[in-house]
């Protein structure tokens, strides 16, 4: 029965530690001066969400796997996806980052853009913001996968 006991008590004083590291939201200290606070994931429609980011979409695409919508705000220019499966959103990110940016990602939705428009957006969404700098610019539609050097000095 002791041994019980003792158990029950690691159990419960780590349970306390566990909940004291700094790792909720609720945690007072200097931890919150030191990191800014996001609000929870915002989940939707294209419309809602882009109500709760403060832009008037424009709506590019709407089909039945995913809605797209051009947005501006004071902060700038970003696009906003809706995905109809989670699956269709990792799917869409993963080949996205071939083309390097900054996306904002939520459940079943992706905005895409600047890095300081995006983070500006994740303190009215939440989200996590995942970055690629696979591709450094130019034409991501010309299929060519030249560089600029290749277009110099023609002999």
């Amino acid at each position: 029965m002791r041994i019980r006991a003792e158990l029950a008590t690691v159990a419960v004083a780590l349970t306390l530690l566990a909940g004291c590291s700094g790792g909720s939201d609720d945690s007072g200290g200097d931890d919150r001066a030191e990191r800014p606070t996001y609000p929870r994931t915002a989940t939707g429609t294209l419309e809602e969400l882009a109500e709760q980011a403060s832009c008037d979409p424009n709506v590019q695409t709407d089909a039945a796997e995913l809605r797209q919508a051009n947005c501006r705000t004071k902060d700038g220019r970003y696009i906003l996806t809706t995905f109809a499966t989670d699956r269709g959103l990792r799917e869409w990110i993963n080949e996205s980052k071939d083309y390097g940016g900054t996306y904002l990602v939520g459940r079943k939705w992706v905005a895409s853009g600047d890095g300081k428009v995006v983070t500006a957006l994740r303190g009215r969404l939440g989200g996590t913001v995942e970055s690629s700098s696979h591709h450094s610019g130019g034409d991501h539609g010309s299929g060519g996968g030249g560089t600029e050097d290749e277009h110099s000095g023609h002999h």
